[in-house]
């Protein structure tokens, strides 16, 4: 891994590098490093099924995670896992390999691709890929999103109509693979082809313009980041501002939490790093039947994690964890604009004790003559939809309100984005997802409070119009997304997508939802 970082480090961005710094510190943790070598001792067992042990346990720590995209990246840990295993066994891939194919202007189709075979195979001339397995929210495909490489994830049973070196055309928009492409076809995609780098270069000139509507509508377009390094390279892409600010990493991989200095320093340098900018900080987002390393932990083991002790219920339950987070954020805002989100509340009971405790924060920082924002915001994640469909309740106690999709969605339609075996029905256009979405706006605009979107659908260009009509003025997305996201916002006129989404949101049949979606993708 340090071999490839080397490799690419100067080439690519501190963000995309930082894909395999995270694998890096994996390896070198004790959970990693120590505990299969123990469990060989303890059990006479061999390497590779130690190391298989090892990750069942953290594989279980991620499911545990009440964030969808942060369950994803167990992931990373598999990724981890299968190269060790590899290694082990001798089947490790070599980039020095002279009898190794490089993926030099080819398209690679896989079971699975890793993070860092990504990155060595874009170093090498990949031109796309396409795995077997794998969803929108890994971090194979994200960086794939970053390095702008078509991809394509979960094809099932794709490598047994395919054959290697066979001339293939891969449709990233509409998701498909053609084989046995006519000369007719291939010159169409390449037309395509063409147009699409043509389309590419002129996003870039929108970096530092305003997101404005043809009506004059205002937009704001701001980043999702999990690690202090992403927040340099967001605000070159001309964002808004950090609307997501994922906070777990700083607590994973270690045995005990970060105490408070820790904290300070990496929210502050995003703060810095935003020059003015807001930045949007969620508290904790950890749940489970386990307690989080060097928390205090309470009661018996969960039957199902999903819907226990997770997020701010564990953070009230488990104030000395809290705490000392509350108190990183409230110094970071002396830096700068801070906002503070609760993610995956549910009662008016939760906003109460939190807002208690940040005044508690407060009260201690005042007497130790600790600098902070005394007028910060708090704000609150719509995760759940029980706080979509009483939206108002909660506008009227909080100062802005988030749509997380991503949880939204699943909890709304129960089901794991991340099992393969239903992700068929994660449907962002499910009738009663975009009515509880629509009464989260309505309810902000009402309570005269902002209401912003940071789950994927804010990043997905297919909904944009849609939420612009909807009435939606904030996004919070993957910063690979933001200028075209940027530009759908520019072509459009938001009064008359209003009136299409008023009756998207009255369509029983998928057909009149595509027939209407194509309408609204003309406006």
């Amino acid at each position: 891994l340090e071999s490839i970082r080397e490799q690419v480090s100067g080439s690519l961005s501190t963000e995309i590098v930082s894909f395999l710094d995270t694998h890096i510190l994996m390896l070198r943790d004790s959970t990693f490093a120590q505990a299969p070598v123990e469990r060989i001792r303890a059990q006479l067992c061999n390497a590779e099924w130690a190391l298989k042990q090892q990750r069942d346990v953290l594989v279980r720590m991620f499911d545990d995670m009440d964030d969808a995209y942060l369950r994803s990246r167990r992931e990373d840990v598999d990724h981890v896992v299968n190269r060790i295993q590899r290694i082990l066994l001798d089947q490790e891939m070599h980039a020095g390999r002279e009898d190794h194919r490089r993926p030099e202007g080819r398209i690679v189709l896989a079971d699975d691709l890793n993070p860092a075979d990504l990155v060595l195979m874009h170093h090498q001339g990949l031109i796309a890929c396409a795995t077997e397995s794998g969803g929108p929210l890994s971090h194979t495909t994200i960086l794939a999103r970053s390095l702008r490489i078509p991809m394509i994830v979960g094809l099932h049973h794709a490598r047994h109509y395919v054959r290697d070196e066979e001339l293939v055309v891969l449709d990233g928009d509409r998701g498909v693979i053609l084989a046995d492409v006519d000369e007719g076809s291939l010159q169409h995609y390449r037309k395509r082809q063409k147009q699409q780098q043509r389309y590419r270069t002129t996003l870039t000139r929108l970096r530092g313009k305003p997101a404005v509507t043809r009506d004059g509508r205002p937009v704001k377009l701001q980043g999702n980041i999990e690690l202090p390094e992403d927040a340099a390279q967001l605000h070159k892409t001309g964002a808004d501002g950090v609307g997501l600010y994922r906070t777990e990493f700083l607590f994973m991989n270690r045995e005990t939490p970060p105490d408070e200095e820790e904290q300070l320093h990496a929210y502050r340098s995003v703060v810095r790093a935003l020059e003015g900018a807001p930045v949007t900080i969620r508290t904790l987002d950890l749940g489970g039947d386990k307690p989080a390393q060097g928390g205090t932990g309470a009661g018996t083991p969960c039957t199902n994690p999903a819907l226990g002790l997770r997020a701010i219920r564990r953070c009230l339950r488990d104030t000395a964890l809290f705490k000392p987070q509350l108190r990183a954020i409230l110094r970071a805002s002396a830096h700068g604009p801070v906002r503070i989100m609760i993610p995956m509340f549910s009662s008016l009971q939760e906003i109460a004790q939190v807002r208690a405790l940040i005044e508690e924060t407060k009260l201690e920082l005042l007497k130790e003559t600790m600098p902070f924002d005394p007028e910060i915001d708090v704000g609150g994640m719509i995760e759940v939809p029980a706080a979509a469909v009483a939206a108002a309740r909660f506008a009227a106690r909080l100062d802005f309100l988030s749509i997380g999709t991503n949880d939204l969605i699943q909890y709304t339609l129960a089901i794991d984005r991340v099992d393969d075996e239903v992700t068929y029905l994660y449907d962002p256009l499910h009738p009663a997802v975009l009515q509880l979405i629509h009464t989260v706006i309505r309810a902000g605009r009402r309570a005269g409070i902002p209401v912003s979107m940071c789950g994927e659908m804010a990043g997905d260009v297919h909904y944009t119009r849609l939420l612009l009509g909807l009435g939606l003025t904030e996004f919070s997305m993957h910063p690979a997304s933001l200028l075209e996201v940027k530009h759908i916002v520019n072509e459009s006129h938001a009064g008359e997508l209003g009136d299409l989404a008023d009756r998207l949101l009255e369509t029983d049949t998928p057909e009149e939802t595509a027939q209407l979606l194509r309408r609204l993708g003309a406006i």
